[in-house]
């Protein structure tokens, strides 16, 4: 079967401000060629790592080939299909949360009926998805700062990056991710997952090179006893930036034996995901569903337009640029896919991205002063109504609307 998986052979840093997290894991890796003592584990062997199931839940999850979101129209209690896709983005997706607010303050935003989520996304997507009377835990993004995501480990983090395998602890960013997700949103995902509505999220299996689709309301729905901590495990895989968070295991049975899988950010693959993850997807959603009902919406937790910059003469501020140029150019790809897919099936497409006049002036990674501009910016944008972008970038003739940033 053809596939496409995007950014395969890409070490992701796209969450990170270039020049912060990301020059340390490039002066050890790139620069001293040094790969360390591999710490003990118990992967699935190779051959049978198409067959490895959650023990309990095996119907929970896809491969990127095999998803295809439930478009059944017996399932639909709404006249709207809309999907929702969020990118990945870091602390940007602030942006992302403010704009969901605005759009509740609207009185346009849709009961979606498929939200996704990457990374940052995937942490906005459940509280998306569970409906806009949990707007309240998007102002989260606005009070965090850097100690409640990580905690840095010792010697600046280039001993673990030696003999261990991040650098940093997410720890904080996992009892954010409970307190945040908390168990009234856990429940009202189930409940929505009974009405005939998805939520998914992406990782990467780091083993397998692929991209793997978990149905959160599945695991919700469950009622197997570990269901939440599994739910709150992928949130957190979906999040970890491979080198610089630790990857999350995942305990899988094949032929009656247990084996762990190695999971990381999603956005190694892809930023952002509709449906169709590869141009040779046949979900044919056209076939299956008016299409004057079905709209694809997108937010870009970061900017689309190329910021112009002098590049001093240092290696790591060559390999910082280089990498950051990368993760803008795949951004582009993401948007063309899901834009691509969209036409095919005669669904309605719109974006929206950070804009591109935006001046950032965060002073640390997790800044909380930058990420309430962030989210102030975005819920500005959508409180009016916005007009959606509904072609990529390059193609800005037919565009309906070009948001210009005013300084506060």
């Amino acid at each position: 079967m053809a596939e496409k998986n995007h950014g395969e052979e890409i070490w992701e840093t796209k969450k990170l401000r270039a020049g912060d997290i990301f020059s340390k894991l490039a002066m050890v890796v790139l620069l001293l060629g040094v790969t360390g003592c591999a710490l003990p584990r118990n992967p699935v062997p190779l051959d049978k790592i198409s067959q490895a199931k959650i023990a309990g839940m095996p119907d929970i999850r896809y491969w990127e080939v095999d998803y295809k979101p439930s478009l059944d129209q017996n399932s639909i209690n709404s006249s709207d299909c809309s999907f929702l896709a969020l990118s990945g983005g870091g602390a940007n997706g602030a942006f992302g949360a403010g704009f969901l607010c605005g759009w509740t303050a609207s009185g346009t935003r849709p009961n979606f009926r498929i939200v996704t989520g990457i990374s940052t996304g995937a942490l906005i997507a459940p509280i998306a998805f569970a409906g806009s009377e949990y707007d309240d835990k998007l102002r989260a993004y606005t009070t965090i700062d850097t100690k409640d995501i990580l905690e840095v480990r010792w010697i600046w983090g280039i001993v673990p990056l030696l003999i261990g395998e991040s650098y940093a602890d997410t720890k904080p960013l996992a009892k954010l991710i409970s307190q945040t997700v908390d168990d009234e949103v856990f429940k009202a995902v189930a409940k929505e997952h009974a009405k005939g509505r998805r939520l998914y999220v992406g990782t990467t299996n780091m083993d397998a090179q692929r991209f793997m689709v978990w149905d959160m309301g599945a695991i919700a729905s469950s009622g197997h006893p570990d269901s939440k901590a599994l739910f709150y495990k992928v949130l957190l895989a979906s999040a970890s930036i491979p080198g610089a968070f630790p990857p999350q295991y995942f305990n899988v049975e094949v032929d009656g034996k247990i084996y762990d899988e190695m999971h990381s950010d999603g956005g190694v693959v892809t930023e952002v995901f509709g449906y169709g993850l590869s141009l040779f997807h046949d979900s044919n959603v056209a076939g299956r569903l008016p299409p004057e009902i079905c709209h694809m919406y997108v937010i870009r937790n970061g900017k689309l337009a190329t910021e112009s910059k002098q590049v001093p003469r240092k290696t790591l501020k060559i390999i910082a640029r280089s990498l950051d140029t990368l993760m803008k150019a795949h951004s582009w790809e993401d948007i063309f896919r899901l834009y691509f897919v969209a036409q095919t099936d005669k669904v309605e497409f719109g974006y929206v991205s950070i804009p591109d006049n935006y001046v950032a002036s965060g002073k640390e990674m997790f800044d909380p002063v930058e990420m309430k501009r962030l989210f102030d910016t975005g819920y500005e944008m959508a409180k009016p109504g916005y007009k959606w972008n509904k072609t990529p970038p390059g193609i800005r003739d037919t565009n309906e609307h070009e948001w210009t940033w005013t300084p506060q």
